[in-house]
């Protein structure tokens, strides 16, 4: 029997709960335990439920048929801004909380329906607005550097999986905000495709932007994370054979291009592709200069429409969040937000990989290093956008194109902050860019965890 189970994947801990080897109880217990002891150095978290967990847990155990559920016993964190029943969906902020939920958010129960036992939830952003994890209460830190980010929006919840603390975690991304705190902490981010996992958060989805997903530190969590979020049985990854992978380093904001480690990261992941038999091909999407500027545009006015739908009142929230906010409206009440914007450039994406007959594309996960761990908050909306746009320009076109899109470890930059590639594919490609990822870590398998953690 293992002296503890943190550290272990999610599947590890199902198989052991479901064979009786250990109980969900303990497997429960050995992560409280943890983040107890050890997430006063991350805050990753905004509120534990030990109690609720255990109740949870003792339930998982008295279950009997076990072997139905694939994620048996296994500890997750909840994104703070998804409704967990009976407790308070914070989104970021005190100001910002929206009550106690009386009922779980659609994903939220399917992952109770396979056995996962719900631990806490995990700090974001004010309104999940910035690539940075911060709030009047705490600095939220990436475990491979204190010093630095663990990126956002879902940055507490890649802070909890790097170092341990739950071997898997619940995210959401409406501008990347599942790839980039993978991408900063050195995990697997699956953003999926849209219609595939049900989006609905409150009162709106951002016009259609958010999905949700998992973070996890191997391909085989990855999956199951997907299927149960996706209301789908496990398959069997397989190996895919000769892909066409178009690789493109043209960032999609203007001026601003990947530093040399990100590049390096993709010219070694392209690498390996072609040792795996695919055909590497340079080749660059569309980015038209409107999508920048309609895209920010949705984003402004989805900030001002979640606060107007849960009623809060915009001189409560912080700075940066009342210029978002009020920009939006601005936005809105002159028609920048249009549908045909985002359905024009889904079409191009999707013909990009239909005329140039392309598998997938593969672009740097992020521009350069993540930056510092700060109060963000209490600084400008003009330094949160510059900070957030300059390293990690390469995610938010696919939310708007709503395709499948996945964050994948590539090694350690020279500051010791992790390297990673995004893979991107057409509509219905999940699976094929988790069996990418699958091939990817055959051949250069990645740390799990940030150094010295799980402690």
């Amino acid at each position: 029997m293992a002296e503890t189970w943190v550290g272990a994947t999610a599947k590890q801990i199902a198989r052991a709960v479901r064979r009786g080897d250990t109980s969900a109880t303990r497997v429960v217990a050995d992560h409280l335990d943890q983040i107890r002891a050890h997430d006063a150095e991350l805050n990753a978290f905004r509120v534990l439920r030990p109690a609720e967990a255990a109740a949870e847990a003792a339930k998982v155990d008295d279950q009997p048929e076990l072997s139905h559920l694939p994620l048996a016993g296994v500890p997750i964190a909840v994104k703070e801004n998804t409704a967990v029943a009976g407790s308070a969906t914070w989104n970021g902020s005190a100001a910002a909380s929206s009550g106690i939920a009386e009922a779980d958010h659609e994903v939220v129960r399917r992952l109770r329906g396979a056995g996962a036992v719900v631990v806490g939830l995990t700090r974001m952003p004010e309104l999940g607005l910035w690539a940075v994890t911060d709030d009047e209460t705490a600095v939220t830190r990436n475990p491979w550097q204190l010093d630095r980010t663990p990126g956002g929006s879902s940055g507490g919840a890649a802070a909890a999986v790097a170092a341990g603390l739950v071997p898997i975690a619940h995210c959401n991304d409406g501008l990347g905000s599942i790839r980039i705190p993978a991408a900063c902490c050195g995990l697997l981010g699956l953003k999926p495709g849209r219609g595939v996992v049900p989006a609905q958060m409150g009162a709106d989805d951002w016009f259609g932007l958010v999905e949700h997903g998992m973070l996890t530190t191997t391909v085989a969590d990855a999956a199951v994370g997907f299927a149960v979020l996706a209301g789908r049985d496990a398959v069997k990854l397989t190996p895919p054979s000769a892909l066409k992978v178009a690789v493109s380093l043209r960032s999609p904001v203007r001026g601003i291009t990947a530093d040399t480690p990100n590049r390096e990261a993709v010219d070694t992941a392209a690498g390996m592709m072609r040792d795996a038999g695919h055909a590497i091909v340079g080749a660059d999407p569309a980015y038209p200069s409107s999508l920048g500027l309609r895209g920010m545009a949705t984003w402004f006015a989805a900030a001002w429409r979640d606060a107007a739908a849960a009623g809060i009142d915009p001189a409560t929230l912080q700075a940066r969040t009342r210029r978002h906010i009020a920009l939006g409206e601005w936005s809105w009440r002159r028609g920048y937000v249009r549908e045909t914007d985002r359905t024009d450039f889904r079409e191009r994406s999707i013909a990009f990989f239909t005329d140039g007959g392309y598998d997938v594309l593969m672009t740097p996960a992020l521009a350069t290093t993540p930056p510092a761990a700060l109060d963000w908050h209490s600084r400008s909306w003009t330094a949160n956008m510059r900070a957030s746009m300059q390293y990690a320009p390469f995610a938010a076109p696919w939310n708007i194109a709503g395709l499948p899109a996945m964050t994948v470890p590539v090694g350690v930059r020279p500051d010791g902050i992790p390297s990673a590639v995004q893979l991107v594919g057409p509509p219905g490609s999940e699976l094929l860019l988790l069996s990418i990822a699958g091939q990817l870590e055959l051949q250069a398998p990645w740390q799990r965890h940030a150094p010295g953690w799980p402690r």
